[in-house]
């Protein structure tokens, strides 16, 4: 899940542009191409969906469900883009925001899963700038305390400083970005605002900035940038090719528009480019994000190919309670979470930026996924809506679609 210490907590610091966009009636359902007329199951599943959405005001949104591995549909709901009222269907492309991190935490634990790195060894010695915990620097930061949210980074300045350039991908590079943040003497560096009070290791607080260092660190390990490596590795095999790390190589014209709601209106945004990407910046369809979701739920594999070994797999979804995990989490996994829906308990990531929302689920137990993709920002209407389509459908695995 995201936590309220992301950027979705902060509509206010991306601008308006200058004209809303007149509130959509309530929009119809696309499926995926080449699919079979609805029978009945499904066209009352859709008329949930499409409830939902008309009470939360979602213009558009992607579903897709999988079980055993296998995709068992992915399909899209309303606008991609009001004014051209173009549709969402199974290969529009979203911004996923924070389920990047899942994406992030993949690629770390194929590393380790080849040997080629320890997850509780320093990450300090791999990478070409300093870093150490300015306030308890005899405690060194290794890759299981970044992906788990507790090696001592604090997120303060990035939310201080709005890193984000809209409608392109970031000037500065990853590098750059960390140099600046975490190296004493860069621009976006303070010991109070780069690190938190607690030692690595101690305690939960959720970073964006911790996530953008095992970018670095995949890079450093596997003299690739890590963009290259999950495209071969994780895309690849998955067959995902409507998934994108940038701006530019994201085609204008399959992506989802983001919105955000002002009274009466919809308020069109730019999409944004981030240097931190391996935490937030990739950009996907339902149909390519349903068959990841899939293999994370089935062990780490779907029909023929696999991501990951079983074991490894269950290790990224092994859920502990570090100190000050909040109350809305249940566990801690590497990259992944654990939190409540309903009266179950399943692994999941939330993601949000200036008009998106995101959310993918897991039940690794029954081999079930979901993942859902919206082209609204957060708030309290949409995230029932969200939670109330998972619930739907991890609760009714069986039922047809």
């Amino acid at each position: 899940m995201k936590t309220n210490k992301t950027h979705d907590a902060l509509p206010g610091r991306r601008r308006f542009l200058a004209a809303g966009l007149a509130l959509a009636s309530a929009p119809a359902f696309g499926l995926t191409g080449g699919a079979a007329p609805p029978d009945s199951a499904s066209r009352e599943f859709n008329a949930f969906v499409l409830e939902q959405m008309r009470q939360a005001r979602i213009p558009g949104l992607a579903v897709g469900s999988a079980r055993d591995g296998v995709t068992r549909f992915a399909r899209g709901f309303g606008y991609a883009d009001i004014e051209s009222r173009r549709m969402v269907d199974a290969d529009t492309v979203f911004h996923l925001a924070s389920i990047t991190k899942t994406v992030t935490a993949t690629a770390i634990a194929w590393l380790h899963e080849q040997g080629r790195l320890d997850l509780d060894e320093p990450v300090a010695p791999h990478l070409d700038f300093p870093l150490r915990h300015p306030r308890h620097r005899a405690a060194a930061i290794t890759a299981r305390q970044l992906l788990m949210h507790t090696s001592g980074i604090s997120d303060a300045n990035y939310y201080r400083i709005d890193f984000r350039t809209p409608g392109r991908d970031a000037d500065l590079s990853l590098q750059g970005f960390l140099r600046d943040y975490l190296v004493p003497g860069g621009k976006a560096y303070s010991a109070e605002g780069s690190f938190s009070a607690h030692a690595p290791g101690a305690a939960w607080d959720y970073s964006n900035v911790g996530f953008a260092v095992l970018g670095e660190l995949a890079a450093r390990v596997s003299g690739e940038d890590m963009r290259e490596l999950t495209r071969r590795e994780l895309f690849a095999p998955l067959g995902m090719t409507s998934t994108f790390w940038t701006l530019a190589d994201t085609p204008a014209a399959r992506s989802a528009t983001p919105y955000l709601t002002a009274d009466s209106a919809y308020v069109r945004q730019l999409s944004i480019g981030s240097p931190d990407w391996p935490g937030s910046m990739l950009r996907s369809s339902i149909a390519d994000l349903t068959r990841y979701v899939a293999a994370s739920a089935n062990g780490g594999a779907t029909g023929d190919a696999r991501i990951l070994r079983p074991q490894t797999m269950a290790e990224l979804l092994l859920m502990r309670q570090p100190a000050q995990l909040p109350a809305w989490l249940t566990g801690q996994g590497l990259g992944w979470m654990q939190g409540r829906l309903g009266d179950r308990i399943v692994a999941n990531h939330w993601g949000g930026d200036p008009g998106v929302f995101t959310a993918a689920y897991l039940d690794p137990d029954a081999r079930c996924g979901v993942a859902i993709l919206c082209n609204v920002s957060t708030s309290e209407a949409s995230k029932a809506a969200i939670k109330n389509i998972a619930l739907r459908l991890l609760s009714r695995p069986d039922e047809a679609y």
